[in-house]
């Protein structure tokens, strides 16, 4: 009965991605972007994603961790519907080992607030595919005609239950790109049993992390370390605002999110890095995943460990002119 259920389910989620996967190989990436509706990050980074020319956006899914499931998939839908993309959508029906505060879930809600308008009426898009997500991103891999690169800008639980469910997809991967971790500086977890060492993303299911980890998948990191060097500044945000309409709508959001705290752009520098990673200098290392104890979800530099690619450095003079190029219209 299980092997019959996933056939049908995995029948179901071909077809939902099957009209984009069916292309013959072009001079674009195909790329599939999974994110957990964190306000207002990874909105603006599927935004940004959706403004790169080099980009075929193949499939979305979308994952209740910094986020409540039906207004970040409502969120999400309306970004894709200004930028008039139908990349097949799914909700992820992950539970992480460790939540993140719920306050920090409720404000995925004011993306539904800020895209209101014609331009993000939903009227004629693609309903989302009746799949958990790790079974939509196995069924764009396996239709894929050439390697994808996913995008991971939460947890990585769904892309390791991709990989449980259907292993030999690892081939079908050209690599994934994550904002998670912390190698060289402080984490951003406080919690009473945890030591403070481990980035969230991370931090919410750290076995998760180590399933991934222990593929042959590159992995591209995107870490607080570089991340740490590109804050959300005002300034920044008076120019952003005049730069057209989600221009105008990704400093409000931003604004909005300065209103409870500094701000950096996680998830927005991770996607850059597909349409412009010479704004990067990059650095390989040996890693090793903590899954107990105080220091879970900790990724730390090891000699032996697994080999991964880390965005290092990058001049954020150079990364704030491209979102302003990119966030024009």
């Amino acid at each position: 009965m299980k092997s019959t259920r996933r056939t049908l389910l995995g029948g179901i989620a071909a077809a939902a991605a099957g009209q984009y996967l069916s292309a013959a190989k072009t001079d674009t990436i195909p790329v599939f972007m999974d994110h957990d509706g964190g306000f207002p990050d990874d909105y603006l980074a599927l935004a940004l994603v959706l403004t790169m020319p080099n980009v075929k956006l193949i499939g979305v899914t979308v994952t209740a961790a910094d986020s409540y499931i039906e207004p970040a998939m409502t969120g999400t839908r309306k970004v894709l519907a200004f930028f008039k993309n139908g990349a097949p959508l799914a909700a992820s029906d992950a539970k992480g080992v460790h939540p993140f505060p719920a306050a920090w879930r409720k404000t995925s809600a004011e993306m539904d607030r800020l895209l209101s308008g014609s331009s993000f009426r939903l009227d004629g898009m693609p309903n989302p595919a009746p799949v958990p997500g790790h079974q939509l991103i196995v069924a764009a891999l396996r239709g894929a005609t050439e390697p994808v690169t996913i995008l991971a800008t939460g947890p990585l639980t769904n892309i390791a239950a991709a990989l449980e469910l259907a292993p030999e997809i690892e081939d079908k991967i050209r690599e994934i790109v994550w904002m998670g971790g912390a190698l060289q500086v402080k984490g951003n977890v406080e919690a009473d049993d945890h030591d403070g060492s481990a980035e969230w993303n991370s931090y919410w299911d750290p076995p998760a992390v180590a399933r991934v980890w222990k593929s042959k998948v590159p992995i591209t990191l995107c870490p607080l370390d570089v991340t740490n060097r590109v804050p959300v500044l005002k300034t920044f945000l008076e120019k952003l605002a005049k730069r057209g309409q989600f221009g105008e709508i990704a400093a409000k959001a931003y604004t909005i999110g300065l209103g409870q705290g500094e701000l950096f752009f996680w998830d927005v520098l991770a996607a850059s890095w597909l349409g412009k990673p010479d704004m990067f200098t990059v650095r390989n290392w040996e890693t090793v995943v903590d899954v107990s104890g105080k220091s879970q979800g900790r990724i730390h530099v090891e000699d032996g460990g697994r080999k991964i690619r880390a965005l290092q450095r990058v001049d954020p003079e150079d990364f704030h002119r491209y979102l302003l190029a990119q966030w024009k219209r």
